[in-house]
């Protein structure tokens, strides 16, 4: 088992991208504080993992509410004795209009979440890893982090900045023993791409547009980040791994 003995916190852990990679750490040992702020499929996700046999618990955060992160990580502590691993996976996308169209409010909402959110986990988990000496912090950016796409400025915003402060971060406390990347999907079969599929000719187009012309899984995001998680990448911080099927260079 690569991370057995580890204590892992998950945000957005309720489905998608999240709900795959709890049952990957389940799988290979580990134990999974849940987040969300859905409670009914958190709910859901947390007995699934148990009926597996695995050790877990569920606690709902609204991850851009400093308080409620800070509660969140005291409670993960608290339960398991500490944190190795965390999986700051938490993000909402945004309405299809353009840039001078897009109302403040969804501005902020989207750049809380996908950002401030990430950064409000690292800000409370940091110092329970030194406790342990060390930890691996793995943060989701997107494909869209790397280049930009019409209509989306919180969400391409939002995920270009988490690649930086993915690296201030590793920068700042690779001396004391902690890894920070992040995991850059392209185009994943979940939720969030669900206003795509409303539309016939933007689904074909969105979802053939990679080297691979096929949409991804969550699993193949789960299984990344499990890389990125175990000391099979020891030697790797700092850096985005972008897992989009060939999409930024099609």
């Amino acid at each position: 088992m690569r991370l057995k003995g580890k204590v892992s916190v998950v945000t957005g852990a309720a489905s998608g991208i999240g709900r795959a990679t709890a049952l990957v750490f389940g799988r290979e040992g580990a134990k999974i504080v849940l987040s969300d702020v859905d409670e009914k499929k958190g709910a859901e996700t947390l007995e699934e993992i148990k009926k597996l046999g695995y050790e877990a618990i569920f606690v709902r955060t609204d991850v851009s509410k400093e308080d409620e992160v800070k509660l969140l990580v005291q409670e993960s502590a608290e339960a398991f004795g500490g944190i190795d691993i965390l999986f700051n996976n938490a993000g909402v996308g945004n309405s299809n209009v353009r840039l001078a169209d897009l109302s403040v409010e969804e501005w902020d909402r989207v750049v809380d979440i996908n950002l401030k959110g990430v950064f409000l986990g690292m800000k409370y988990v940091i110092p329970e890893m030194m406790k342990r000496g060390g930890g691996s912090i793995i943060n989701t950016s997107s494909l869209l982090g790397f280049k930009g796409k019409k209509y989306l400025a919180p969400y391409n915003a939002s995920k270009g900045g988490v690649i930086l402060l993915t690296q201030n971060a590793a920068v700042e406390y690779g001396t004391k023993g902690i890894r920070v990347n992040a995991v850059a999907p392209g185009v994943i079969d979940t939720p969030i791409v669900d206003q795509w599929r409303e539309d016939d000719r933007i689904w074909k187009a969105v979802t053939t547009s990679n080297a691979l012309g096929r949409v991804g899984t969550p699993d193949e995001i789960a299984n990344t980040v499990l890389f990125l998680a175990s000391d099979e990448s020891s030697y790797i911080t700092g850096t985005s791994i972008l897992v989009d099927g060939g999409a930024l260079t099609y």
